[in-house]
């Protein structure tokens, strides 16, 4: 079978730490034939590091979804223009791969799923979070009915002070948000795929402006101090979100809060038979799943045994995202559908942005 061609919109930091080093793991695969970005000399210095022999280098999107012989494009770019991106790569006949959020705009997402439907291609969202050990394991523990009826969650990502500093972050025109929209949204996926529950009922948000602007609390920043001259965007991001059939779900998103615990990409599920929660963030050494339920007239807790992971998909291995890429890979392939689906993420992000809206107006948003 030929590898399929894969060309990369957006050559920065995203691209280099995750979909690079994930495709070139995968290079039985594939192989990335094509480079574009608005700074030339990032798409030449990614074409030197992961690209093929003779790898293209664009600075203008559209050539590069001109070329026939590129099957897949993957998008890295900043969030507001994931949607053009997307919807000119789906009229352009090629499979997308766009990282994650879908996009900072529920109205562009919709937009980017008609596109897809239309197109008859493949489409999937970064969120490779699904792919680690014990995010598997609880989904399997869900989808087995292992909890029951899953009636309270929360979805957690917070962190301490883990402001990024770099690329685009800060910038409220070109993300559309902070960290409810980058790193809320895979806390929010996580929890949502497990409970296997999208019918959204309504949505209440605070969002918070406190932190960002502030000089001392730049101290003990994991990347060092930001300029809050700079700071554009929300430091905290609060949502209660209240599905059709009655559960809920508290959201929390922070880069920046004067709180001990620091835990992202996370979720707890309270069912009628069993409790879950998963650990991970800043203030772990490693990511824990600990069930807890009742058995022999007394509470019990269950961990995860430290013998090491498991693989999946086709005995791909290694981080989530070389697993994530692997088994996008094998749907474009295979014509199968990849994990997370488009409609999922589109769901993920319709909420985001109500939490946005309710803060702005001060009211409950129903759906």
């Amino acid at each position: 079978m030929a590898k399929i061609k894969v060309g990369i919109i957006g050559c920065g930091g995203i691209a280099n730490s995750k979909h690079l080093p994930a495709l070139q793991k995968n290079e039985d695969l594939c192989e990335v034939v094509a480079f574009c970005d608005i700074v030339e000399e990032r798409a030449k210095k990614a074409a030197e590091d992961f690209g093929t022999a003779g790898a293209k280098v664009y600075t203008d999107y559209h050539e590069l979804l001109s070329d026939p012989s590129i099957d897949v494009v993957h998008v890295c770019t900043p969030n507001v223009a994931h949607s053009e991106i997307t919807i000119a790569a789906f009229e352009a006949a090629k499979d997308v791969y766009c990282e994650k959020p879908m996009s900072n705009s529920p109205v562009e997402a919709q937009k980017m799923v008609d596109a897809w439907k239309k197109s008859g291609k493949q489409f999937t969202i970064g969120y490779q979070n699904r792919f680690r050990p014990e995010v598997q394991n609880l989904h399997a523990s869900c989808v087995a009915g292992d909890l029951g009826d899953i009636y309270y969650a929360k979805a957690h990502a917070v962190r301490r002070r883990g402001v990024p500093t770099w690329g685009v972050f800060m910038d409220k025109a070109q993300q559309g948000g902070g960290p409810l929209i980058d790193i809320g949204t895979h806390a929010l996926d996580i929890t949502l795929w497990c409970m296997g529950n999208y019918d959204i009922d309504s949505v209440t948000g605070s969002v918070f402006y406190k932190l960002g602007g502030l000089q001392q609390a730049t101290e003990g920043n994991l990347f060092g101090p930001w300029d809050p001259k700079t700071y554009e965007v929300e430091d905290s991001a609060m949502g209660f979100i209240k599905m059709k059939n009655g559960a809920t779900i508290g959201l929390e998103a922070s880069w920046a809060l004067n709180i001990l615990e620091s835990r992202e990409a996370s979720t707890t599920l309270c069912g009628t038979a069993a409790g879950a929660e998963i650990h991970s963030g800043m203030s772990y050494d490693k990511n824990e799943l600990i069930y807890n339920r009742g058995r022999n007239g007394q509470l019990m807790e269950e961990k995860l045994s430290p013998v090491g992971g498991v693989a999946y998909f086709g005995g791909g291995s290694g981080d989530e995202g070389c697993i994530d890429c692997r088994q996008w890979l094998e749907a474009v392939a295979n014509d199968t559908e990849p994990l997370v689906k488009p409609e999922e993420a589109l769901a993920v992000t319709q909420i985001l942005d109500a939490i946005y809206q309710s803060a702005r107006e001060n009211k409950e948003i129903k759906f």
